[in-house]
C-alpha cells in the first residue's frame, strides 16, 4: 500500500493541468460510483489527478491507482479497496478499469459492501456502462470527457477565461457575444491551429503531433475496440482498412455493399464495425431525421478535424473540415440530422443550419441560419463558425 501512496503523491504533485475542464463542475461528486468515459488521448488520467490535487492534495483519504499495475494480476481489486478503506481511505480513483477482469462485478461489490468508499473510475468511450453492464445500471453515474473545445483551446493559448455558451445564446445574441470576444482576442488567429491540432491535449507535449495522433488512433482500434469488444485479432486488418476507406473516401452516399466487398466481409459486419468505430470516437455517423443505427448513415465524418490532417493522402477540403468541426462541437448536447438540399444539418429536429464560406454565393432563406467560416462577427442570421466552439 505504501508504494501506491508514494506513486499517488508524486503524480499529484507533478500533474500539469493547464486548463480547468468544464466537466469538473458538471459532475455530481456526491455520488459514490462515478464513471468517466472518453476516447484515448483526451486527458482522463490528468482529469483524475487534477481532481485529487484540487480537493485532497496529498491526503491519504484519496488514492489514484492504475489497472496497468502488475500488482492486480495476482491481487484482487476488492481486497485492495477494502484495505484502503480500513486505513481511512474515502475516495479511490481507478484509471483504465476495463483492464481488470470482471471489472463491473467488482465495482458493484465494492459499492454494496464498502459503503464509506467512493469510487471514481475511467474507461474507454467504447464501454457501454449501463447498456451492457447490468451490475452497474442502477448505481453508476456516467459522464463523458471530451477533447478540448475551441473555447478551452483559445483560453489556454491566449490566456483568456471565456465561459461556455448555450446554443440559444449563440443563435439569439451572437453579434453582441462575438464583439465582446473580439475586443479581447482575435479568434480567427487561433482557429486554424485548433482545427489542425487543438482537440487533443497531447498537442502540448514535445512530440510530433501527427505521429502521436496516428499512434493514438491505432490504439483506439487495437485496444478500445478489439480488447473491450473481445474481437479476434485476425479481424484487426479489416477494421483498419474500413476506417482508412472512410477517412480517405467521400463522406456522402456511403455504399455499404461496396465497403463490404473491398474488405471482403458481409454488409452486417460492416455495420457492426461502423458502430465500433463510432463508439471509439473515430467517426461520426449522421442520419436523416427519424433514422438511426442500424440503418445506413446518410453521411460519415471523422470524429474531429485533427484526424483529417494526419491521414495520408490528406484530401480534406474546406467544406469537409467545417462540417466535421461543427458536428463535433455540437454533438455533446444536441442532436444533428442531415438536412435537405437547402441546409447542412437540422438541430434537434427543428433548426435548419447551412454551413458555407463567405465566397460561396447563396440564396437567402428566412427559415435557415447560416454558419459562416472565416468571419469574426456575424450579422442577423449569419453566425461565425468559430463561435460554435464555445458550446462547452
Amino acid at each position: 500500500m505504501e508504494s501506491f501512496y508514494r506513486t499517488h503523491t508524486y503524480l499529484v504533485e507533478h500533474v500539469d493541468a493547464p486548463v480547468h475542464r468544464q466537466l469538473m463542475d458538471e459532475i455530481d461528486w456526491s455520488h459514490r460510483l462515478i464513471g468517466i468515459k472518453g476516447t484515448r488521448g483526451v486527458g482522463k488520467t490528468t482529469f483524475l489527478l487534477q481532481y485529487a490535487k484540487e480537493h485532497y492534495g496529498t491526503s491519504r483519504a484519496c488514492l489514484y491507482i492504475n489497472m496497468n499495475n502488475f500488482y492486480f494480476s495476482d491481487n484482487t481489486l476488492f481486497d485492495f479497496a477494502k484495505a484502503f478503506n480500513l486505513r481511512g481511505g474515502r475516495v479511490l480513483l481507478i484509471d483504465q478499469v476495463f483492464k481488470y477482469p470482471s471489472w463491473s462485478e467488482i465495482l458493484h461489490d465494492i459499492y454494496i459492501n464498502i459503503p464509506t468508499l467512493q469510487v471514481v473510475f475511467t474507461g474507454s468511450s467504447v464501454m457501454r456502462l449501463k447498456q451492457e453492464n447490468i451490475d452497474l445500471r442502477d448505481i453508476v453515474k456516467s459522464y463523458d470527457l471530451r477533447g478540448f473545445s475551441f473555447r478551452e483551446f483559445l483560453n489556454l493559448q491566449a490566456g483568456t477565461s471565456f465561459k461556455s455558451l448555450t446554443f440559444r445564446d449563440i443563435i439569439n445574441h451572437h453579434e453582441e457575444i462575438a464583439q465582446k470576444i473580439c475586443k479581447v482576442v482575435d479568434p480567427l488567429s487561433y482557429f486554424q491551429d485548433y482545427l489542425h491540432h487543438g482537440f487533443y491535449p497531447f498537442y502540448l507535449e514535445e512530440r510530433n503531433f501527427s505521429e502521436n495522433l496516428l499512434k493514438t488512433m491505432n490504439m483506439m482500434i487495437e485496444v478500445d475496440i478489439l480488447f473491450i469488444k473481445q474481437i479476434e485479432l485476425k479481424y484487426l486488418s479489416k477494421i483498419k482498412q474500413l476506417f482508412y476507406l472512410l477517412a480517405t473516401g467521400p463522406k456522402t452516399s456511403t455504399n455499404i455493399s461496396q465497403l463490404a466487398s473491398k474488405i471482403q466481409t458481409s454488409r452486417a459486419t460492416v455495420m457492426n464495425y461502423l458502430k465500433y468505430l463510432m463508439d471509439a470516437r473515430l467517426i461520426n455517423m449522421v442520419y436523416r431525421t427519424g433514422e438511426e443505427f442500424p440503418k445506413k448513415p446518410s453521411k460519415i465524418l471523422l470524429h474531429n478535424s485533427n484526424m483529417n490532417y494526419c491521414i495520408y493522402p490528406r484530401r480534406a477540403d474546406e467544406e469537409e473540415i467545417i462540417e466535421t468541426f461543427f458536428y463535433n462541437q455540437m454533438m455533446k448536447d444536441y442532436k444533428l440530422s442531415i438536412g435537405d438540399k437547402r441546409c447542412s444539418f437540422i438541430v434537434d429536429d427543428k433548426v435548419c443550419m447551412k454551413l458555407h464560406s463567405p465566397q460561396k454565393r447563396r440564396r437567402i432563406s428566412p427559415d435557415i441560419i447560416y454558419v459562416v467560416q472565416g468571419e469574426r462577427i456575424g450579422k442577423g442570421k449569419d453566425i461565425p463558425l468559430w463561435l460554435f466552439g464555445f458550446l462547452y
